[in-house]
């Protein structure tokens, strides 16, 4: 774990080694003034001296100005070491990221990803920099102090180092008892995150459905489970300051009674006793800091602990050693392909699939929810890795492919459309950030985006709002379409992306596809048999098996599952846009209309 967040220093080296020898500089001032400051007693007020306390009082200026100048640098040179190393930390764990596979994902939820990025690092900054400067301050501080006292007297030292033993184990109580509630509490903040994230992104079914108390009293309660955690941390941790405060009070009658009986034997001067009350209290400080930073370290150790966990985190998904980055066509072949999501897991996702499926080809698939539509496709584009059986593009197997090459030829637009902050061009360019304007207006008209985007104001300049909520579900798909297009696929995969397109733009979107880019590989799953009626051949799966693979004339009279489906919907009435025709009888038209062509 040091060494993995160890190597996040980087370039933030130079000041992670100047800021502890600022603060041994600062410790070694603050060490001499007390000393400085017996000399002035017992030397200059004692025998009636004013230059040597002039002499002595101009030394121990400068020894506190050159402290406070260490100190000072001390605290830029840490403060710039630590938000580094966050921001270096924060950099490598979003690049690690956007290499996890959906495997990877699986593991993290999101708004555990979010904690860890955001609560987790800012922890470990704070931890990092109090390490730098307290933890070195401390202990020398400490030690030097210690060892001063030992030299004024040990007899008086003696206390001192009683009370840091006594100290040092309750401390030691403190911090074993309260690390476990800091590793629970972050996974609480988890939960509170989560809750923020599902309510702000689902406001308007919240909203919809009057459900505004409902989620405040879920917030209520995950809120309510971090402050019990911290509260059980925090009761235990106030420990500490009774148990120090005392220590403190009892060290410094001791050495008052103590030290005064000295001074009446003759064993002791004032100005010793003065300088021991001052490292004194020098000693039982350090102790304060030590068990502020034991305490941060404690927090920050399952902040290190989860931080560490993304970082090491390998995609199941890597290059090939000497990977292929040309893909010849878009043919795709399943070849007794077994895949389930968890190697442990007793039972297949999808179960001896064998399919072929040419270059140029449109390809429907239809089947009932959980009957792995979508787990088949994400195997195309490599998102997920087969467990048993191979899975080839362009007759290579996609394991021997370059990642990049291979998703830059497959095109796919999920089920959950996602759309970005920005203008609908910049939208669009994430299929082909260097696209020119007019191939972005051409992927729109071919996506039947193009009539509702001119529509507004801005046109293509529109700026689209966070999640795309400005615009409509079945606009966001045209426009998810048309940023997939950019691509230039060679296979395009549509995962029921036009659930929210009424009929007739879906039929139109087809026979664009169709007519315009004919020799790229289309595959279109859908729920709506309207949608893949036209297709050269339809998949029919059930329980994560292919049912029948065939055409729609062939399903019709030979599959039951098609049969019934199609009955239920094409007998179900008119459309929206043409509420006098049955899907059936206008899809009917088309087929008669292009000669029987499918």
């Amino acid at each position: 774990m040091l060494k993995t967040l160890g190597a996040q220093i980087k370039e933030f080296k130079l000041p992670s080694i100047l800021t502890p020898l600022m603060m041994i500089g600062e410790v070694i001032m603050e060490m001499m003034i007390p000393l400085l400051m017996a000399s002035i007693i017992d030397k200059g007020v004692e025998a009636g001296d004013m230059g040597h306390i002039l002499r002595v009082g101009g030394l121990m200026l400068g020894t506190a100005l050159l402290g406070l100048l260490f100190g000072s640098l001390g605290g830029v040179f840490g403060a710039k070491a630590s938000t580094g190393f966050a921001r270096n930390l924060r950099k490598a764990m979003f690049e690690n990221i956007q290499t996890f596979s959906f495997a990877n994902i699986d593991k993290y939820s999101t708004a555990g990803l979010v904690t860890r990025l955001t609560t987790d690092v800012t922890n470990l900054q704070m931890a990092y920099q109090m390490i730098l400067r307290m933890f070195v301050r401390a202990p020398m501080s400490l030690i030097i102090a210690m060892c001063m006292s030992f030299y004024i007297s040990k007899d008086l030292a003696g206390v001192y180092l009683g009370a840091v033993a006594f100290l040092s184990v309750a401390l030691i109580l403190i911090m074993t008892r309260v690390s476990g509630y800091f590793r629970e509490v972050f996974k609480k903040y988890d939960d509170l995150n989560a809750s923020v994230q599902e309510n702000v992104s689902a406001i308007r079914v919240v909203k919809a459905y009057v459900r505004e108390d409902y989620e405040r009293d879920k917030f209520r309660k995950a809120s309510e489970n971090v402050y019990r955690m911290f509260i059980r941390a925090e009761k235990i941790i106030t420990l500490n300051g009774p148990i120090m405060q005392g220590t403190v009070y009892t060290c410094i009658l001791l050495i008052s009674w103590l030290g005064a009986k000295m001074i009446v034997q003759g064993s002791l001067t004032t100005g010793e006793l003065m300088s021991l009350l001052a490292y004194c209290m020098n000693i039982l400080m350090s102790l304060m800091m030590m068990s502020m930073i034991f305490v941060m370290v404690a927090m920050s150790s399952a902040s290190a602990q989860r931080i560490t966990e993304v970082l090491n985190e390998k995609s199941t998904l890597t290059n090939p050693e000497n990977p292929d980055f040309e893909i010849p066509d878009g043919s795709v072949d399943f070849d007794h392909v077994n895949f389930r999501y968890r190697a442990e897991s007793s039972s297949n996702v999808l179960k001896d699939i064998n399919l072929h499926i040419g270059s140029g080809e449109t390809i429907g698939i239809i089947g009932g929810t959980g009957s792995s539509k979508s787990t088949l496709v994400n195997l195309i584009s490599r998102l997920y890795d087969v467990n048993e059986g191979t899975v080839r593009v362009g007759g290579k197997d996609v394991r021997g492919y370059d990642l990049d090459t291979l998703r830059s030829s497959v095109a796919v637009v999920l089920q959950k459309n996602v759309l970005f902050s920005g203008t609908i061009l910049e939208n669009l360019r994430w299929g082909d950030k260097d696209a020119a304007e007019e191939e972005c207006v051409r992927a729109a008209k071919l996506a039947c985006a193009d009539e509702f985007i001119r529509q507004f104001p801005e046109g293509y300049n529109t700026h689209i709002e966070q999640g795309g909520t400005n615009v409509s579900g079945g606009q966001k798909q045209r426009l998810c379409i048309a940023r997939a297009l950019l691509k230039k696929p060679k296979i395009l995969i549509l995962d029921d992306s036009t659930s929210a397109v009424d009929t007739a733009t879906d039929a139109r979107i087809r026979r664009a596809f169709r007519e315009e880019i004919p020799d790229t590989t289309k595959i279109i799953i859908a729920q709506r048999i309207a949608s893949v009626m036209d297709a050269d051949r339809i998949l029919v799966m059930q329980d994560g098996e292919v049912d029948a693979f065939d055409t729609h004339e062939n399903l019709l009279e030979n599959n039951r599952i098609y049969r019934e489906v199609y009955e239920s919907q094409m007998n179900a009435g008119g459309d929206f846009d043409r509420p006098e025709d049955s899907d059936k009888a206008y899809y009917d038209r088309e087929f008669d209309a292009r000669g029987g062509e499918n």
